[in-house]
């Protein structure tokens, strides 16, 4: 049963509903490819697909932030035992709707990426756990993780909590790896974790849940492909899995960063949803509104908003991370905006969470 809700009216006049509900009316559609088999360089690429501008920004976060589980924006959930700590590391994030990070990378080359689930049930609140309202779920990670084996050992004492923005439940699941290629994807199905855990776990989609994902790619033989190899071509989510499980076996070794990225973007364009193309029912869209590439080596972070096409990117490793930095905030929906856009950054007064 749902705990009772929460509203407030922003400074826009938007109404946010926070409810502890365990279960999601509305899905979205997102990829996440991890290519860490090329032999130079470890680089990942999601889609962000919904429907409706998830108002992104990018963000900077020094380390030695403060941050609260326990609240979404200004809203504090009303948990009994909230999860609250100090960033050890900093991170270029995304943001959604200005109250949560749903990919990032942090200076240590841990990156994550939240997808939607629909199956999410994180299960009755355990208050011997501290929760952690989902939206922040990938953050915490990258404030405190500095390889995916370190962020499953973080989750081990820690609950996410479902919440809820604008009519959309936070129902997540996690996909996380590292500079050395390391991967997990992190789910809870029926009230349990589950964790997939190991490099071989490259291609992730937002439903269904993963393990049923993987049943699916077992109906699929690519030995010997040609372009006369039959493949689903449609925007539901089985059919991105196998398209994108496909293309990244066909993959050459590339000469450098360039060529990685770009082909990572090309697979990430290969599982996109146009505008406008059919979803789950007819007149529902999930146009793709932006994709990511992160270079783990490098501390490299590429993004792509479809609405605004040039490629821009942060270097992490070129930004003040220290205590007391300030906090740094770049709009992408800037068609002026291209390359390196370290220098296009401007504090902020407060950080968004």
């Amino acid at each position: 049963m749902a705990a009772p809700q929460h509203f407030f009216h922003d400074s826009m006049g938007s109404i946010l509903a926070i409810a502890l509900a365990m279960s999601a009316s509305t899905a979205l559609a997102c990829t996440r490819i991890l290519w860490n088999t090329n032999g130079v360089l470890a680089v990942a690429g999601r889609t962000m697909d919904w429907a409706e501008s998830t108002e992104p920004r990018l963000y900077v976060f020094p380390k030695g932030m403060r941050r609260d589980g326990g609240r979404v924006g200004p809203i504090d959930i009303g948990d009994q035992n909230p999860l609250t700590w100090t960033s050890r590391y900093g991170s270029v994030v995304v943001s959604a709707y200005g109250l949560a990070s749903v990919d990032g990378l942090n200076e240590k080359g841990l990156a994550m990426h939240l997808l939607f689930l629909t199956a999410t049930d994180y299960g009755p609140r355990n208050p011997e756990k501290a929760g952690l309202q989902a939206g922040l779920w990938g953050q915490y990670l990258l404030d405190n993780a500095a390889t995916v084996e370190e962020a499953l050992e973080r989750m081990k004492d820690v609950q996410p909590i479902m919440v809820e923005h604008a009519g959309f439940k936070s129902s997540l699941h996690l996909a996380i790896e590292d500079a050395s290629g390391d991967s997990a994807i992190i789910e809870y199905v029926d009230g349990q974790p589950k964790i997939y855990h190991g490099s071989e776990h490259r291609v992730v989609t937002n439903d269904p849940p993963y393990d049923e994902q993987l049943l699916e790619l077992e109906k699929w033989d690519f030995a010997n492909a040609t372009r006369q190899t039959p493949l689903p071509g449609n925007v539901n989510p089985i059919d991105r899995f196998v398209r994108a499980n496909y293309f990244l076996k066909t993959l050459r070794k590339p000469e450098g960063e360039r060529e990685a990225i770009a082909t990572t973007l090309s697979l990430a364009r290969n599982a996109s949803v146009p505008f406008n193309a059919p979803y789950k029912t007819p007149g529902t869209i999930y146009d793709t509104e932006y994709r990511t590439v992160v270079n783990l080596d490098s501390r490299r972070y590429f993004f792509e908003l479809t609405t605004s096409p040039n490629v821009i990117w942060v270097n992490l490793e070129d930004l003040a991370l220290s205590p007391g930095s300030p906090v740094l905030q770049l709009n992408p929906d800037d068609i002026h905006l291209s390359g390196n856009v370290n220098k296009e950054f401007t504090p902020v007064a407060e950080p968004p969470f």
